[in-house]
């Protein structure tokens, strides 16, 4: 959930039936800021505060994802 405002776009938001807000996924489960060549956060500098708790690309990041994937 997003749970800060740290300006993520909101092309990158989906709202859940509560009302809650959360980083869209797209179809192959990815998140829709997660560039898909490099692997990196598009949105880096704006990313809400679960994703600051990993450094990008970090095993713990990998993962993570991989968790909830």
């Amino acid at each position: 959930m997003i749970i800060s405002d740290t300006g993520v776009p909101d092309k990158h938001i989906s709202v859940d039936e509560w009302g809650g807000e959360t980083m869209l996924r797209l179809d192959d489960g990815w998140c829709s800021a997660v560039d898909r060549e490099t692997y990196l956060c598009t949105i880096y500098e704006n990313r809400p505060w679960i994703c600051r708790e990993f450094e990008m690309g970090s095993d713990e990041c990998k993962e993570e994802f991989n968790v909830i994937r």
